[in-house]
């Protein structure tokens, strides 16, 4: 059974359109097809997250956007921004032009600012945190390696997460750990620079010349991030971020704003949507080095959920729009999905909406709760 896609907001690149030949190789040729639209997306998330993420360090640097605390000077793209307030001070400009200058040079740019911001979480939800964001983006790498040591992607998740083909070790602890200290300090430092000239900053720390204000802001960020990478990431993105809250409100007003659509008549499916193929539980030994072998195979079955253990914000992303209040729009559940159903030869039961397709998603979840 194929999914119309005429109004899906991805269109040429929906999930629903990988079939299951899509991840195997072209008869005939030996060369391994495209990969499905979904792990295409994902790779393309990457790599604006990793271009964003170096622009959040380089900025300072670059003078791309940083305030100066020493000269009290706000720098643009390069350039020095002034409000003009200086020149009415030295007599060089009225009160007139100075006023026409605040506006122009100061309301104006923030107001056009705003207002493309929330226009685009309005009608895409929180994009910037699932695409841009250099905090989420340390989430997903620290959720990664929290769960290579536990299993889980939270220290104060209950129960594991699985995840095909791997299994807790608890040697990468120490990695999890170090890397939520250094991300911490890099914030930390980083930020500094955002407010004191960054050669300042890196060389009185180079030539340990810090000063008293300077060593304590990088002491008490340090720790105060390494703790809230270590036991808050999700708490922060979900509570704490009002970067991401203002989006979720814009997006929660627009019945038409992009959603995550599950085929609910097609439900049934996602109790074996992680049922490994027949051919791959062949090749599982059954006995070997490692005493867990055995119950591979046993749990090799029906775990289902395969959307809800990807979920870095750890939400149903089959449940209805104001249970989704902060979905980041990372799309990992739609890679997810297509990945453990077109191993099974089906197509998605999860695919992007938005529009009048948006719509109808909410009235039929209306009339789900209203029964």
């Amino acid at each position: 059974m194929m999914t119309d896609c005429s109004g899906c907001a991805s269109a040429s690149g929906c999930s629903s359109a990988a079939t299951p030949a899509s991840t195997q190789t072209i008869q005939g040729s030996g060369a391994p097809a495209a990969l499905p639209a979904t792990a295409q997306l994902q790779r393309r998330r990457r790599w604006f997250q990793a271009v964003f993420f170096a622009v959040f360090l380089l900025a300072p640097a670059l003078n791309l956007l940083r305030f100066d605390l020493t000269e009290t000077q706000l720098w643009v793209l390069g350039f020095r921004w002034s409000l003009g307030i200086d020149a009415f001070l030295r007599g060089d400009a009225t009160a007139v032009q100075t006023a026409w200058s605040i506006v122009w040079r100061g309301i104006l740019p923030v107001l056009a600012l705003v207002t493309a911001f929330l226009t685009v979480a309005y009608h895409f939800g929180r994009l910037y945190c699932g695409w841009l964001c250099p905090h989420f983006s340390l989430v997903e790498t620290l959720n990664d390696l929290l769960h290579r040591a536990t299993g889980k992607l939270s220290v104060w998740d209950k129960s594991p997460t699985p995840r095909p083909g791997r299994t807790a070790d608890k040697r990468w602890w120490p990695v999890f750990l170090v890397a939520c200290m250094v991300f911490g300090f890099v914030w930390a430092i980083t930020l500094l620079t955002y407010l004191l000239p960054p050669t300042l900053v890196w060389g009185n720390l180079v030539h340990g010349t810090l000063t008293p204000n300077q060593a304590r802001f990088l002491v008490v960020g340090t720790l105060v991030f390494t703790l809230e990478f270590t036991l808050a990431r999700h708490l922060f993105c979900r509570y704490g971020c009002a970067v991401g809250l203002f989006q979720s409100l814009a997006w929660m007003a627009n019945p038409k704003g992009m959603v995550v659509s599950f085929a609910r008549e097609r439900a049934r499916e996602c109790k074996t949507c992680e049922v490994m193929p027949p051919s791959r539980l062949r090749r599982l030994p059954t006995e070997g080095a490692h005493a867990d072998l055995g119950a591979a195979r046993q749990s090799a079955g029906a775990r289902g959920s395969a959307c809800d253990h990807a979920c870095p914000m750890r939400l149903n992303p089959r449940n209805i729009k104001r249970m989704m209040f902060a979905c980041v729009q990372c799309g990992q559940c739609l890679t997810a999905c297509d990945t453990t159903q077109t191993a099974q030869g089906r197509t998605p039961t999860l695919e992007w909406k938005v529009g009048l397709d948006a719509v109808r998603e909410t009235l039929r979840q209306r009339r789900e709760e209203q029964r």
